[in-house]
């Protein structure tokens, strides 16, 4: 039978790993980061933080071994350390939403009345694209979509969106899906589409349980075009 102390050191161990997340900061750079590699800089300024600070957040996911490292040349990219985390970031979200006190309350002071937005389940968009009556659109930055999306759906950027609605196809219902359930992108980018008149929907969750499903990707790479 094992000791008192082993067993100790292995619950320990983990909870370490919830203890990697038991901060904002690093829950959203664990959000970004199941979009795709990202780079010190490139996080800061996503989580409003200093360079240093972020790391500091970085190194205390990197000992808790839910994020890998690359380097290239002078910069160090990182990324998550596998689908797992992936996994566990969407039933950490899972579990939340179904028994934290007042997230809902939360959530809807980030995101906004959607009581009047239409939104599609993975399967009712996959159903709509086969019939070819939606055209989807990324709204996630650049380097999220270059990272990895919905096959076949258009990068607009939701700060690009509105100098670009001439780029959307006509008579076709526009889909706009960004990070995940809770992210704003994709609200900002329907309320813009309706304000224009132009019919839209949101995907009701992201890039990363579309991927998980095993369902159509792309990922760009250099020489390839885009979307």
């Amino acid at each position: 039978m094992g000791s008192r102390e082993a067993k100790n050191a292995l619950f320990d161990a983990f909870a370490a790993v919830a203890k990697a997340l038991g901060s904002g900061r690093r829950a959203e750079i664990v959000d970004i980061l199941a979009q795709g590699e990202r780079s010190v800089d490139e996080l800061a300024r996503e989580i409003g933080q200093t360079v240093a600070n972020t790391s500091q957040h970085l190194q205390q996911l990197l000992r808790a071994g839910l994020v890998d490292t690359r380097r290239d040349g002078n910069r160090i990219y990182y990324s998550l350390s596998g689908p797992a985390v992936s996994r566990l970031w969407a039933a950490v979200r899972q579990v939340a939403a179904g028994h934290a006190a007042r997230l809902e309350e939360v959530a809807a002071a980030y995101l906004g009345d959607r009581s009047g937005m239409t939104v599609l389940t993975r399967p009712e968009l996959s159903e709509r694209l086969q019939a070819g009556d939606v055209v989807v659109v990324d709204v996630r930055p650049d380097a999220e979509f270059r990272s990895g999306h919905i096959a076949g759906a258009l990068s607009l950027p939701v700060r690009e969106l509105e100098k670009r609605l001439d780029e959307l196809p006509a008579g076709r219902t526009v889909v706009a899906y960004c990070r995940g359930p809770f992210c704003v992108f994709a609200d900002d980018a329907v309320r813009t589409l309706q304000r224009y008149g132009i019919p839209a929907a949101r995907l009701e969750e992201g890039y990363p349980e579309w991927a998980a499903a095993g369902l159509p990707v792309e990922v760009h790479r250099p020489g390839a075009v885009p979307g």
